[in-house]
């Protein structure tokens, strides 16, 4: 009952001075609703580049054949080719901590023609199906190949936005023919807008195909002509050895009768690279480690040997642009922190003056038998009271200055619960910290002092 005496008490006090409690409240108000409405716009942005992140690769790791070197000289990354669809589909299989994979052939650039058009497209692709997956990348019309196109290496194609633009001038390429080093491909979906990816390249102008329409209908490779991985040396590396650094042959060995009717030693079929998505941003390392593993294993790469493979990721660029975003949120947090620091010191300025005005009051009081404990708590209800009815107004205007950013300038915002409970909380502790010194001092009153006030 005395907890809601003071209640009822404090309510007539702040009731008395009704402008004058709004005035004081809004501070708190403005100091709160900037919290809120920061908050909300910087978690949206946060979110938005994330997402911008995600669509370029956050979690996607890129797997590149290793270097080939003769005499000591090394001819960079990509040139001997020990990667193969068997190494994706194996990574696939066997690493926990990978979602998707995807074999990649490249092809060099070549105009892509349709009727009297044509257009020579940034990148002509040859892989499989999951390799959307792996990007993140839909489709706006049309479908995907599937795996048996794969298989029997389809004349078909998907197409980016820049290339459809370019050759079919706004009608639907789906089921139109393009021809590619004069090769008849159909048209079977249209990849959706992806914008240009960090260096500015534009990642809509694109010709995506089965790798083996690309590796053997286009590129015109063979069984003749798949080349045999590259070695270390020109001639310390034995023939029947697969992996340039592997102290250990890759097939097993071969009777003679397979040795005269097949000298040569056993090709295969090799890829330009292999995409990899991670279960998540957070499991990328796992991936690298379980993939590096397994091609050890694969390609029977011994301890101490060197890779013949390199792993690439966009983690450092992903970090680097969440940090950046973090930053600025915790910046305008600060901002907005100042504004409730300034909106409590207007709440002890107007307690203090309430305080004198009412010292008689807090005299008489006394006089007929309320201890200062009693004094202390009533003013810091008040207090309290003022802060948490301007958190409210605060937040109010905060959700409603964050609809007003989404949807008058676009803006991304993202709600914010944590937000909303930390303001609740932030208003009472301001009351409690800036409202304490008035109410102590208002119960360190002489009863009789107070009562002779004028």
């Amino acid at each position: 009952m005395k907890t809601l005496r003071i209640l009822l008490a404090s309510l007539t006090a702040l009731r008395r001075n009704v402008m004058r409690s709004a005035l004081t409240t809004l501070g708190i108000v403005i100091g709160v609703g900037a919290v809120i409405a920061m908050m909300e716009i910087g978690n949206g942005s946060s979110a938005s580049i994330q997402k911008t992140i995600a669509s370029m690769g956050a979690n996607t790791l890129m797997i590149f054949p290793g270097a080939a070197a003769s005499g000591g000289v090394s001819f960079g990354a990509g040139s001997t080719m020990t990667l193969t669809p068997d190494d994706s589909e194996a990574i696939l299989r066997e690493c926990p901590s990978v979602r998707n994979t995807a074999a990649v052939v490249r092809s060099k650039n070549a105009p892509v023609i349709c009727g009297n058009k044509n257009w020579v497209p940034n990148e002509i692709q040859g892989t499989t199906p999951d390799y959307l997956k792996v990007r993140e990348w839909s489709l706006t019309e049309g479908a995907t190949f599937d795996e048996r196109d794969v298989r029997n290496a389809a004349r078909v194609c998907l197409v980016g936005q820049t290339l459809a633009r370019e050759l079919f001038q706004g009608q639907s390429p789906i089921g139109q023919e393009v021809r590619l080093q004069n090769v008849a491909l159909r048209v079977v979906g249209v990849l959706a807008k992806k914008g240009a990816n960090m260096m500015g390249r534009d990642q809509d102008d694109v010709l995506i195909a089965p790798w083996t329409t690309i590796k053997f209908r286009v590129s015109g490779a063979t069984t003749a002509n798949i080349a045999t991985p590259a070695t270390t040396t020109s001639t310390s590396t034995p023939r029947g050895q697969l992996f340039p650094g592997s102290s250990r042959g890759t097939y097993a060995n071969r009777s003679a009768m397979q040795t005269k009717n097949s000298p040569t030693p056993v090709r295969m079929i090799t890829v330009d690279q292999i995409v990899v998505s991670a279960a998540s941003a957070a499991e990328t390392a796992d991936a690298i480690a379980e993939i590096t593993a397994l091609l050890h294993e694969r390609h029977h790469i011994g301890e101490g040997e060197v890779d013949d493979f390199n792993i690439r990721n966009l983690a450092e660029i992903a970090k680097a642009l969440s940090s950046t975003s973090d930053l600025m949120t915790k910046l305008l947090l600060v901002v907005a922190m100042i504004s409730l620091i300034v909106g409590g010191v207007g709440i002890m300025n107007i307690m203090l003056v309430s305080v004198t005005e009412r010292t008689k009051e807090i005299g008489l009081r006394m006089a007929v038998g309320a201890r200062g404990a009693d004094i202390l708590r009533q003013f810091l209800t008040e207090s309290v009271m003022l802060c948490l009815a301007g958190g409210a107004m605060g937040i109010a205007l905060g959700r409603g200055t964050s609809y007003l950013v989404a949807t008058l300038l676009h803006w991304p915002t993202l709600p914010s619960l944590g937000a909303i409970i930390a303001s609740v909380l932030v208003s009472a502790s301001v009351g409690i910290i800036f409202g304490f010194y008035p109410a102590w001092k208002a119960s360190r009153l002489d009863p009789i002092e107070a009562l002779r006030y004028e």
